[in-house]
């Protein structure tokens, strides 16, 4: 067993990704008990579940930030960890979105501290993309992250800032949305295929559009073209993802598998605002269908991160 200062020192910034896929879970369980879906407890534990694991995230961050800087320096320059560093304003916009119906008072402390964080982290990683000469193999779809993060704002921000606020990270994050994927879709399909470890971010390629749904209906309050589209694009990617199932089948267990989990989250509650502004019976089929998968892979990617865990092999020097 290493030191436990050893293990601090290689805590993996992507760590933050758990939050993510556990508080999007803990939103859709939240939608699913106002529509009557399903009771209320497993909403009450996963919301206090998520806070705690947060707190020890940012603890054990925090504490890595001491011990050893250098680390975390490293990761602030590194090519693709840069980008999972907005998993932790991301995370907090999420608990902020938790929370809201819960104590809307630490939602707002939440969502400040969201987006304070997230507008340096974006403008930070974004600076570091235009001042570093980039091979493309770099490039892959966990540079949505910091997209994403921008698309979140606005779910809160509208009841809480000017709604004028909101429409602008929105646009920031949607116009950025666009001009990455095409990059990202160039890298995948004209050069060398991804190694195993990242293959679970494809999973990624769901969330802008479906957070991005539901960030327009926040905004607009309209079902109308826009917010079709934004779905349906959504919608196309998860069935891509599963004509590419025997991609994900044959993989070794890495923490990137947490990349799976934040989407299907995402996708199910565009599901749900879309059976809710609808009333279409093939929005509640989608959504609980894949409230019910999201559910499942939660279950099985925690499972496994907790036993490798178990065995000391996450906290382990990365290459």
């Amino acid at each position: 067993m290493k030191p436990i200062n050893e293990r601090v020192r290689h805590f993996p910034i992507t760590s933050f990704a758990v939050v993510m896929g556990l508080t999007g879970l803990t939103i859709a369980l939240g939608r699913a008990y106002h529509l009557q879906w399903l009771p209320k407890a497993p909403f009450d534990v996963m919301l206090f579940v998520d806070v705690g694991l947060f707190l020890l995230f940012a603890g054990l961050y925090g504490w890595k930030c001491v011990i050893a800087p250098e680390a975390v320096i490293k990761d602030f320059r590194h090519p693709i960890r840069i980008n999972f560093f907005a998993t932790i304003s991301i995370s907090l916009l999420l608990l902020s979105i938790a929370f809201y119906a819960y104590w809307p008072v630490l939602a707002l402390a939440f969502w400040w501290a969201g987006v304070l964080l997230q507008t340096v982290l974006a403008l930070h990683t974004m600076t570091f993309w235009v001042q570093h000469n980039f091979e493309i193999h770099h490039c892959n779809p966990a540079w949505f992250i910091p997209v994403v993060g921008n698309i979140l704002i606005p779910i809160s921000g509208v009841d809480f800032a000017p709604r004028e606020f909101s429409y602008f990270y929105f646009a920031v994050g949607m116009f950025f949305w666009l001009a990455l994927f095409t990059i990202v879709f160039y890298r995948i399909i004209f050069h060398p295929q991804l190694p195993a470890k990242f293959v679970p971010t494809f999973f990624i390629l769901v969330a802008p559009p479906a957070v991005g749904f539901i960030s327009y209906m926040r905004l607009a309050m309209s079902w109308d073209l826009f917010s079709l589209f934004l779905l349906s694009v959504a919608y196309f990617f998860v069935l891509l993802l599963i004509f590419m199932r025997r991609s994900f089948t044959q993989l070794t267990f890495f923490l990137s598998w947490w990349a799976f989990t934040f989407p299907l989250a995402a996708v199910t509650i565009a599901s749900m605002v879309a059976y809710q502004a609808t009333h279409y019976a093939v929005f509640k089929a989608c959504a609980l269908s894949l409230l019910g998968a999201t559910a499942v892979v939660i279950t099985i990617v925690a499972w496994l991160t907790a036993a490798h865990v178990r065995r000391g092999e996450i906290c382990v020097e990365e290459n």
